[in-house]
C-alpha cells in the first residue's frame, strides 16, 4: 500500500509519518507500506500543477492530508492566504486523488463550529464557523468527495512545533503568575494518540466524518494548572480569566465550547483515545526529559 502525506513538518503530520514507518516496521502480513511524504519546501499544495505532478506521479492508494494553515489569528488577518491553502490547496490534493483513484483522509477542526451548544458536537451538527481559519478548513472539508474522511481534532499538542504545553511552560517560573482564560471549553488532545487514529481511518478507507480527540474536557485554565503540576511547579500560580480580559485581545473569535463528542467511533465500537489529562501528563514529561 502507498501512501502520501502532506504536511510532514507540522506537529500532526510528523506523528503520522513516524506512526507510519513503525507501522511499515511491524508489518508482517498484508501489503507493505510504502510512505511518500514530501516536505513543505518540496510541494506547495496551494500550487496545482505541482500538485498534481506529485500525487499523479507515485498514484498513492491512500493521501493523508493534514497541511493546512493553522495560524488562527495571522488568517484572520490574511483571508486570501488561508481560503488559498486550506480550500484550494484541499480542493487539488482531492482532484489529484481522484485521477489516481486515492482514498483521502483530511484533518479538520472543532473552528467549524461557533462553540454555542450546551453539548459536545456530534459529527452530524451543523458547522457555523466563527472565524476565518474556521470558514476556510470547512471550505476544505467541502472540497473532498463522499466517500473520504475527515477527521476533526481540537487543542493539538506534540512533541514538535509550537502548541500550548510549550507555551505553558516556557511561560512558568517560580512566582510568576500566569493567567489563563476560563471559559473557552475543550479536550486537549495528544498528536500522537491523534495520528494513530488517523493512520487507522486512512488505511481502512472509512468514509465520512469523525471526531477523534482524547477524551473529557476542560479549560485552558485547568489545562494549564495541569501542565504545572505535572512539572513540579505550583499549579496555584495560575490566575483565571475571561476571553473578555486578554490583553491583548484575540483577533479571531474562538468557540466557548470546542468539545467534540466522538459519537461515529463511540457508535462504530472503536476503543476511545485516552483521557487528555494522561495524554498531556505523558507529553509534558517527554518534552521534560
Amino acid at each position: 500500500m502507498r501512501v502520501f502525506v502532506t504536511g510532514v513538518t507540522g506537529q500532526v503530520g510528523t506523528e503520522i509519518v513516524a506512526e507510519l514507518n513503525r507501522r511499515a516496521q511491524q508489518r508482517l502480513r498484508g501489503p507493505a507500506l510504502d510512505i511518500i511524504a514530501p516536505e513543505e519546501s518540496v510541494l506547495d499544495i496551494a500550487d496545482r500543477d505541482a500538485v498534481l505532478a506529485a500525487i499523479g506521479t507515485v498514484e498513492p492508494d491512500v493521501v493523508i492530508h493534514p497541511a493546512a494553515w493553522t495560524a488562527v489569528d495571522a488568517c484572520e488577518a490574511d483571508p486570501d492566504r488561508a481560503y488559498r491553502v486550506n480550500c484550494l490547496g484541499t480542493r487539488f490534493v482531492a482532484e489529484a486523488a481522484r485521477l489516481v483513484g486515492a482514498h483521502v483522509c483530511y484533518l479538520s477542526t472543532d473552528y467549524v463550529f461557533d462553540g454555542t451548544s450546551p453539548r459536545p458536537y456530534l459529527e452530524w451538527d451543523d458547522p457555523n464557523p466563527l472565524s476565518v481559519y474556521g470558514r476556510s478548513k470547512l471550505g476544505g472539508e467541502r472540497e473532498l468527495d463522499p466517500g473520504h474522511t475527515i477527521v476533526r481534532t481540537a487543542w493539538v499538542n506534540g512533541r514538535t512545533g509550537a502548541n500550548m504545553v510549550k507555551t505553558v511552560l516556557a511561560l512558568a517560573e517560580p512566582g510568576r503568575t500566569l493567567r489563563f482564560v476560563d471559559d473557552q471549553l475543550g479536550s486537549p488532545t495528544s498528536a500522537a494518540d491523534l495520528a494513530a487514529r488517523v493512520v487507522d481511518l486512512a488505511l481502512g478507507r472509512h468514509a465520512g466524518i469523525f471526531h477523534v480527540t482524547n477524551q473529557g474536557s476542560t479549560t485552558w485554565y485547568g489545562f494549564a494548572r495541569l501542565v504545572l503540576r505535572v512539572a513540579g511547579l505550583d499549579p496555584g500560580l495560575v490566575e483565571p480569566i475571561s476571553t473578555a480580559e486578554l490583553d491583548p485581545p484575540r483577533p479571531a473569535p474562538r468557540p466557548a465550547n470546542s468539545v467534540l463528542d466522538n459519537a461515529a467511533m463511540r457508535l462504530s465500537g472503536w476503543d476511545l483515545l485516552p483521557s487528555w489529562e494522561q495524554a498531556i501528563t505523558e507529553l509534558v514529561a517527554e518534552l521534560m526529559a
